[in-house]
């Protein structure tokens, strides 16, 4: 379990982390968002549509976690999903509004739960059991990766 001072410093990661992308990614280019600089990594705009895919699936688990007993966490094919149509069709906007507004009800949540909520848990088949703590600690690290393979993937466009 998370200490209340680590919980809220990853919270705040997650809570900010819409803003944070917003900044880093509306400037682009079309060229720069569908650059492929690095081999075997995603596009910007698959990165930018992937974290809503991803964030949306924490959130589910977490409500299943907290309303069901000892549910299991589907995990789902994120390489698979990043080459359906909605990812090249959809402005990335459309990605960025949605982390937004599933954000701040992300946080809200997750700064309502009492220590009997963090508790409890839920069986992802490739990760094993997770708390709600767990979630905070995988999603606010998702957010920092993220944004790090965005800037590299930026920067080896440029070299």
């Amino acid at each position: 379990m998370l200490t209340p001072e680590e919980r809220q410093r990853r919270i705040a990661i997650i809570r900010q982390f819409p803003q944070r992308l917003t900044e880093l990614v509306t400037p682009l280019s079309e060229e720069q968002l569908f650059a492929r600089p690095l081999a075997n990594e995603w596009t910007v705009k698959q990165i930018v549509h992937h974290l809503p895919d991803s964030h949306m699936n924490s959130v589910t688990r977490l409500k299943l976690i907290l309303t069901e007993d000892h549910p299991t966490l589907q995990p789902y094919d994120q390489d698979k999903w990043a080459l359906l149509a909605d990812v090249d069709q959809t402005p990335i906007q459309a990605s960025l509004d949605i982390l937004h507004g599933l954000h701040e009800r992300w946080c809200n949540l997750l700064d309502s739960l009492t220590d009997e909520q963090r508790q409890r848990t839920g069986y992802h088949p490739e990760n094993g059991d997770m708390t709600p703590d767990d979630l905070v600690v995988v999603y606010s690290d998702h957010c920092d990766a993220h944004v790090e393979q965005i800037t590299r993937t930026l920067a080896a466009a440029l070299a």
